[in-house]
């Protein structure tokens, strides 16, 4: 590409070193959006699968806290993106402290990324998403680093460049703007979102996350970061009430035409096309969680059924483990004593008996210690 090529979303240019870094423009994009008849097909579609999965996060009991899981699920995906390799079963059983070897070695920083997304959600309760905010989940986000050039929470000082791993800064397939041009970058996306210009709400969310995306302003982190702004501006604009849009997963699965639809932005000014992807993003996810949400009241209505079936006296008990293992789905006889208020041996058979009845299933394979998963609601979160 051409030093001096540049489009409606920015320029590259050359730098002392030799290589070419792009600089965004500010938003919004100028010529504006064109909102073909596609593009507003789009935008409605998306708009109206956000408003029923809205709608049916709304009618859930109280007794069935799926955040947390979703949580969970959001970062096990955007760390996958990132490059982790750690599952969603990896996560939980670290978080149930198996001490096995069978989990991966990012599990970490898949729990950082937990705890970032947890900061963020209580942060916009009473405030709005800011690049103070941006700070302190990126902070979060690297609390386990030790590697000196990571810099948690500080906007980055050096030139950093996206590419295959391993490769150089002249084999980079991206240059992100330089680090005396991030601070007026980030100063311009501050002001966009909190500027209301008439842009339906979820238009103005893509494009934020592609600018942030092109800024790149933290040496690492940056990716995971930027799906956490999504969803926190999706809640501050009251669109979702709960961070159940897991959009990680859609981009997993299409991450090449994920990474594609960026670029064209940035070579070719395509704001409209990288819009159609990411809205198509928000619909499909939307749908597809929906219908989970409804395979979870499906299968809370059946679990409770064979509670009452088959567990006579032990079954208040079991109900209340039951609820217990919607927010996490791993319990010990030790917890069930304490959840349940019994013995231990009362807590031992209660735990036996919900095994019997294929409500729980014994993961840990040993006599001491064992833990049980509620396998059947763990299966419910796709990772492909």
């Amino acid at each position: 590409m051409s030093n001096n090529n540049s489009t409606r979303a920015g320029r590259y240019e050359q730098q002392r070193e030799g290589f070419s870094a792009f600089i965004p423009n500010p938003l919004p994009p100028n010529p504006r959006i064109r909102f073909t008849n596609t593009l507003q097909n789009a935008l409605s579609q998306a708009d109206r699968a956000l408003a029923r999965l809205d709608g049916a996060v709304q009618i859930l009991p109280k007794q069935v806290p799926l955040v947390d899981m979703y949580i969970r699920h959001e970062a096990v995906l955007s760390s996958k993106i990132s490059g982790k390799q750690s599952s969603l079963l990896d996560l939980l059983a670290h978080q149930a402290q198996i001490s096995a070897h069978e989990y991966g070695g990012d599990v970490n920083e898949v729990i950082d990324c937990v705890s970032a997304m947890k900061i963020g959600f209580e942060q916009i309760e009473h405030t709005s998403v800011s690049i103070p905010i941006i700070r302190e989940i990126h902070k979060r986000l690297l609390q386990s680093t030790n590697k000196p050039n990571h810099t948690p929470g500080e906007i980055r000082t050096t030139q950093n460049w996206i590419g295959p791993p391993g490769c150089g800064i002249n084999d980079a397939i991206f240059i992100p703007p330089p680090p005396s041009q991030i601070e007026q970058c980030l100063q311009d996306l501050d002001q966009f979102v909190e500027c209301d210009i008439g842009l339906p709400v979820l238009v103005k969310i893509g494009l934020v996350y592609a600018q942030f995306e092109t800024i790149h302003p933290f040496s690492v982190g940056n990716g995971r970061v930027g799906r956490l702004i999504v969803t926190l501006l999706l809640q501050e604009s009251n669109l979702l009430k709960q961070p159940i849009l897991n959009l990680s997963w859609f981009f997993y699965r299409h991450r090449q035409q994920y990474y594609s639809k960026l670029q064209c932005v940035r070579d070719d000014g395509n704001w409209e096309d990288w819009l159609l992807f990411f809205l198509k993003a928000v619909e499909e996810v939307s749908r597809n969680s929906t219908a989970t949400l409804r395979r979870i009241l499906l299968l809370r209505e059946e679990s409770r059924n064979s509670i009452n079936m088959n567990l006579g006296r032990l079954a208040t008990n079991a109900h209340s483990v039951l609820d217990s293992l919607f927010e996490f789905p791993f319990v010990s006889v030790n917890e069930v004593k304490e959840l349940t208020g019994t013995t231990f041996a009362a807590a031992n058979t209660l735990a036996a008996r919900m095994v019997e009845c294929r409500l729980l299933r014994e993961y840990t394979q040993r006599r001491r210690n064992r833990r049980y998963m509620f396998n059947r609601y763990v299966e419910l979160f796709k990772e492909d």
